[in-house]
């Protein structure tokens, strides 16, 4: 459970986001919903009549945020939680090196968090309460061959909300990284890999977790296997299939 009553989640018309949405309303949060898509926001509002502000915005759309954020956050009411969990992740081939793929990548991934967030932390620092989420992943915590842009997006992220916890902590702000593994969404669906997380339970794990600040790991044997890979010298690393 959560005490969350005003939250802005971006990257909620599919995936985490979306059952990000759906169980933050369902527990009586006033949640704005922000993407893309707008038609999937208006399916995913009239599932929880009242509950759900759908917000149509292209992350990309930088300047837009300052005057977006506050006009969300006079909707709302007021803001406990933010939870950044918009990403992309194209397809690359192995020698492929396509400058507007890594491109989105790191604007979508890494600006559009920024974007938000800086906006939240101006807000919480103010108010001396807050938590902000940002959804990282495990793919940040090496450099592996097969996705060069999207490990680095999510490695800067991890980064950044480091930065901002050691920045906000001590005017009672909680900074939040989620570091999921392969969960089933639309953006991996591609990728046919067995046992992939579950959406839904990677968002209530997340709730859970969005309540003390720090780096957290979805799943425990995730937080033990990285510690050990990241200790692995960078020449074996790159022998290894991993």
């Amino acid at each position: 459970m959560h005490d969350y009553k005003f939250a802005i989640v971006i990257g909620a018309s599919s995936g985490i986001g979306a059952e990000l949405v759906r169980q933050l309303a369902q527990e009586g949060a006033r949640v704005a919903a922000v993407a893309r898509r707008g038609d999937r926001l208006e399916a995913l509002a009239s599932e929880f009549p009242g509950k759900i502000i759908p917000v149509e915005h292209d992350v990309t759309d930088f300047d837009a945020v300052p005057a977006l954020f506050q006009e969300i956050t006079g909707k709302l009411g007021g803001l406990d939680l933010i939870v950044y969990a918009a990403g992309v992740m194209p397809e690359v081939g192995a020698h492929e090196y396509d400058f507007q793929k890594d491109r989105q990548m790191i604007e979508v991934n890494l600006l559009g968090a920024m974007a938000w967030l800086n906006q939240a932390a101006i807000r919480f620092e103010n108010t001396k309460s807050g938590t902000i989420v940002g959804i990282g992943s495990v793919a940040g915590d090496r450099g592996r061959s097969g996705q060069p842009v999207y490990n680095t997006s999510k490695a800067a992220l991890t980064t950044y909300l480091e930065a901002l916890r050691n920045r906000l902590c001590k005017h009672g702000v909680r900074v939040v990284t989620i570091k999921p593994g392969p969960t089933a969404t639309e953006m991996t669906s591609r990728l046919h890999m067995k046992g992939m997380m579950d959406p839904a339970k990677v968002a209530e794990i997340t709730l859970e977790k969005s309540q003390r600040t720090g780096e957290h790991y979805i799943k425990l044997t995730h937080r033990i296997a990285f510690a050990i890979i990241r200790r692995i010298p960078s020449g074996i690393f790159r022998k290894l299939s991993i």
